[in-house]
């Protein structure tokens, strides 16, 4: 083991590595190169991988492997430190900044010193990295947001916002999947369901994939809703036409 790293046991079937203290695409990259390299030579007794922003978590059922002759398993796989993570599926999702669902798009424009049309410009123009999924079911974290549009969390949270509202505060945006309290700045919503339930529920986006955002009226995002909301709204990675995708 060396100082890039360190081998944590988190209870008696986990073991969480984790890589530096920050938040960043290049420690993102080796976090997920790990995951990788984990689920492809599937070593005895790993139950599943957890992606975090800076860590990995490793669960394993110790019946089948001990926690150091795993740690050890993981030390041989560990990626390079310079190592880049091949890119994940790049995604375009539709998404509304009109007023009538963003209602803290006025109050980040004048904190950034911008018009609400330079917010949306800026916001929709980057290209954002999915570090992990938490809190939420499906709900991706994504960064990273234009320096300028960086705002610390609302100093009052709103007890409840709607599934889908796009948001944003300190360097990360995300779309809510579901309602829940939320202290985050609302600057849209979006139709795209991320969580699909059932006997077999899957999140749409996962960990090192891509994401723009594209923006629409809010008409169209009332009829991207509606087909949303009966199941025929069909979401493709954006290699697409985005009308295909919407």
């Amino acid at each position: 083991m060396t100082s890039e790293y360190r081998i944590l046991p988190a209870g008696d079937t986990a073991l969480v590595v984790e890589f530096g203290e920050q938040i960043d695409r290049a420690v993102s990259g080796r976090v997920l190169a790990l995951a990788r390299r984990l689920d492809e030579s599937r070593p005895a007794g790993v139950v599943e991988t957890v992606p975090t922003f800076r860590s990995l978590m490793v669960c394993f059922d110790p019946l089948a492997v001990s926690a150091d002759a795993l740690a050890a398993r993981i030390a041989d796989l560990m990626p390079p430190a310079q190592s880049v993570e091949k890119p994940g599926r790049v995604w375009r999702l539709p998404a509304c900044y009109d007023a009538h669902v963003a209602p803290d798009l006025e109050a980040v424009a004048a904190a950034a010193g911008l018009s609400p049309r330079d917010v949306v410009e800026r916001h929709s123009a980057t290209a954002y990295h999915v570090y992990m999924l938490g809190f939420l079911p499906g709900q991706a974290y994504l960064g990273d947001v234009p320096a300028e549009l960086a705002m610390p969390r609302r100093p009052t949270p709103r007890p409840r916002i709607r599934a889908g509202s796009l948001a944003m505060t300190s360097t990360m945006t995300c779309i809510f999947p579901l309602e829940t309290p939320c202290g985050w700045h609302i600057v849209g919503r979006s139709p795209v369901p991320l969580w699909q339930g059932g006997p077999r529920p899957q999140a749409l986006l996962r960990p090192g994939d891509t994401v723009r955002f594209a923006p629409v009226s809010l008409r169209e995002y009332e009829r991207l809703a509606a087909r949303a909301a009966d199941g025929t709204l069909e979401i493709r990675p954006a290699e697409a036409p985005l009308g295909a995708a919407a």
